[in-house]
């Protein structure tokens, strides 16, 4: 037994134990500095144009160092030239600037030049994907959220980066949402840098690019990013009309409309449900539109839906084109104090040529609908005739065209013959 006891006990050969992972978080804490210097030695001998050889470097770099777990240093010392401490500034130990940072750029900034940079670390990350997530759910919300701690020329270059790596799918909308603390909302901060990334991103993208970007992202309101007392629609179509950015302040403006139009078309159609007489349906309607106003052209089409909705369109298929027209005519009072002018007009013919060309059933009765609109003074002969000839949608034109040319013939001799009576 003591012999046993005396020799060695097995033990395994050329096994790695792994370190707990809070144990090697817990670590990592003191190490972002070490890995700072390191990065900066594959940097420094970089002549500081040459922005192949940075990314060459930068990818050698990820051979040896662990990007992923650093991936926020990383992106702090390219963007901002530094490693952020806690309440913002940078890390308060004697290092120098990167010396391969986004804040190098000439100044003032432009888009090309930052491009530069930009690309660097587009091919960076396509090289490294892993390092995408990190960047944008980590390191852009926390620059962010730190942007007034930099002077206004690094918040231009950062702004132009950051809707740079928008606009090429790098980043998400998502890490704007840390603009929206309550402290970058004073001045003016918050807005300010939004409108420096949209400039910049549509520099190379369309507004519904931009748009599509923003609701991914979870941006759903730009109102969030405006001071509370300037939260209102006319502040942000102004600030944006008045940093040349025309595209934006129509964008909002559609898409505020689109929401009014809802809940016109709603209230519209529980009004008729009800029956309510038609004085009180059109002093509604003008209540809705004084307070929110939207285009005539825009507001006919919402009437037309409204009323078109409240209808039961359950009857046999051969009585269905007679209901349109007594329902038509039954509304036609509502649409007339609305239909203000030829725009108007040519407006709610074609809002009734798209819904019979939607819905089959009434397709044929399009021609009756238009006498029973002309009849009742919501429609007039030379919006009829302007309709046909040019102003008509593409939505089964040629069959409604067709359909119509009695009509228009009739309307036309009949204007021939009040002019020679005149």
């Amino acid at each position: 037994m003591s012999q046993q006891s005396a020799a060695s006990k097995p033990s395994l050969q050329g096994v790695r134990i792994k370190a707990r992972k809070g144990a090697v978080k817990a670590h990592a804490k003191h190490e972002p500095t070490v890995f700072r210097d390191q990065l900066y030695k594959y940097l420094e001998a970089v002549p500081e144009a040459d922005f192949d050889a940075v990314t060459n470097k930068l990818i050698q770099a990820g051979s040896n160092l662990e990007l992923l777990k650093y991936a926020d240093p990383l992106f702090e010392a390219i963007l901002i030239g530094g490693l952020i401490q806690p309440g913002g500034g940078y890390i308060d130990d004697g290092a120098p600037v990167c010396p391969f940072t986004v804040f190098n750029a000439k100044e003032p900034a432009e888009v090309d030049d930052i491009r530069k940079y930009v690309e660097v670390l587009n091919k960076l990350i396509r090289r490294y994907k892993y390092l995408q997530k990190p960047l944008e759910e980590s390191a852009l919300p926390t620059i962010l959220q730190y942007i007034h701690k930099w002077s206004p020329a690094q918040k231009d270059k950062l702004g132009i980066t950051i809707g740079l790596l928008m606009s090429q799918g790098l980043a998400s909308a998502s890490c704007l949402q840390s603009l929206a603390k309550d402290h970058l909302l004073k001045n003016d901060v918050s807005i300010d840098v939004i409108t420096l990334i949209f400039r910049a991103y549509l520099v190379d993208q369309s507004m519904d690019h931009l748009s599509a970007t923003l609701k991914r992202g979870g941006v759903k309101d730009l109102l969030v990013f405006f001071p509370p007392n300037k939260r209102e629609g006319k502040f942000l179509e102004e600030h944006f009309k008045a940093a040349g950015l025309n595209q934006v302040a129509e964008w909002y403006a559609k898409k505020q409309y689109a929401v009014v139009k809802e809940g016109i078309v709603k209230d519209l159609t529980e009004l008729c449900e009800r029956e309510e007489p038609p004085e009180q349906i059109i002093a509604a309607i003008k209540s809705r539109q004084e307070a929110s106003p939207i285009p005539d052209t825009e507001l006919i089409q919402c009437i037309w839906q409204g009323l078109m909705a409240s209808v039961d369109w359950s009857a046999r298929p051969d009585q269905i084109e007679g209901l349109a027209l007594r329902e038509v005519g039954k509304y036609a009072p509502i649409l007339e104090p609305f239909c203000k002018g030829p725009k108007t007009e040519v407006a709610l013919i074609n809002v009734v040529q798209v819904y019979c060309y939607e819905d089959t059933r009434i397709i044929k009765a399009f021609p009756q609908i238009l006498k029973v609109l002309y009849n009742k003074d919501c429609i007039s002969d030379q919006a009829i005739i302007y309709w046909y000839q040019k102003g008509s949608k593409p939505q089964g034109r040629q069959h409604f065209l067709k359909s119509t040319e009695a009509l228009v013939k009739f309307l036309q001799e009949q204007e021939d013959d009040d002019s020679d009576d005149e």
